[in-house]
């Protein structure tokens, strides 16, 4: 057996367990998930075609579940990512390098979900803090978790409890870029709002393009937070694609739930082939 043979046998050796946990616990049950999608009755016994996707489109609650879904990622993406872009050019410039600004945003990693939930409901729940201030300065008392304003409660959460991971990526890619091609610029007269929109901005294209898929994941992990808010049955305004599927998987309509996480999965393979494109494409144009 030729040493090119054996490195070979050997990696597939070493690759052969996480090949086989991935096939077991990944592939085989997106499989039988994409099939239950197509079926009806006890079981999958008969093949239904696209009736549970019809149905699934047909149905209030996901319609108001995606839109709520797309309004979170629509508004929590971008407010996110041009926040921790924000602050790390400053601590990248050295306006924030003292420790207590950067603790002040990578705390709230170390915060488990349930505290940081738990903080969030004595300040702002009916007879929480908040409505207590409000009352003393006559103000009118507010549900915070119970109405609209849910949804900016855990947008508020989001952001804060996912800036500081956000912040320490464009941080690298930041520190990733040659000084030589700053310093350069300065020599030939280049103002600072020049040189990131020259220079830094598209070669940070990289960073950008991980750290929108890392805060699109992150966005989905939200339910979470909007279920230990609202439980099963939260406001309108934070009731997510998870608690659709979450409501379906405890009346055992798994027909149903098979749609709907297919065609999240889809959306999702959508938005990633996106960004991959864009990337490619900046990639061409540097």
């Amino acid at each position: 057996m030729t040493l090119k043979k054996k490195e070979a046998k050997t990696g597939w050796m070493l690759i052969l367990p996480f090949l086989t946990g991935f096939l077991l616990f990944y592939i085989i049950p997106f499989g039988i998930s994409v099939y239950y999608s197509f079926t009806s009755g006890l079981g999958g016994s008969s093949f239904a075609g696209f009736q549970n996707y019809v149905q699934v489109f047909h149905s209030f609650a996901f319609r108001k579940a995606a839109y709520n879904t797309f309004r979170f990622m629509g508004l929590g993406i971008p407010l996110i990512m041009l926040l921790s872009l924000g602050l790390a050019l400053l601590m990248y410039e050295g306006a924030g390098k003292t420790a207590g600004f950067q603790q002040l945003f990578l705390y709230p990693m170390l915060i488990p979900i349930g505290a940081s939930v738990m903080f969030f409901q004595v300040m702002l729940s009916e007879y929480g803090v908040l409505n207590h201030i409000c009352q003393i300065f006559g103000l009118p008392v507010q549900q915070w978790l119970e109405s609209g304003h849910a949804f900016y409660v855990l947008l508020f959460l989001y952001i804060w409890k996912n800036c500081g991971y956000n912040m320490l990526l464009f941080l690298a890619g930041l520190y990733a870029i040659p000084n030589e091609l700053v310093q350069t610029a300065q020599l030939e007269g280049a103002k600072w709002q020049q040189i990131l929109w020259y220079i830094r901005l598209p070669l940070l294209k990289p960073t950008f393009f991980f750290t929108a898929v890392v805060s699109m994941m992150n966005s989905f992990k939200i339910f979470r937070e909007a279920y230990l808010i609202g439980g099963e049955s939260p406001d309108w305004s934070i009731y997510m694609l998870q608690h659709f599927m979450n409501n379906n998987f405890r009346n055992l309509n798994y027909q149903r739930l098979s749609a709907a996480a297919f065609l999240v999965f889809l959306f999702i393979c959508l938005i990633v082939g996106i960004l991959f494109w864009w990337k490619r494409r900046g990639d061409v144009e540097v």
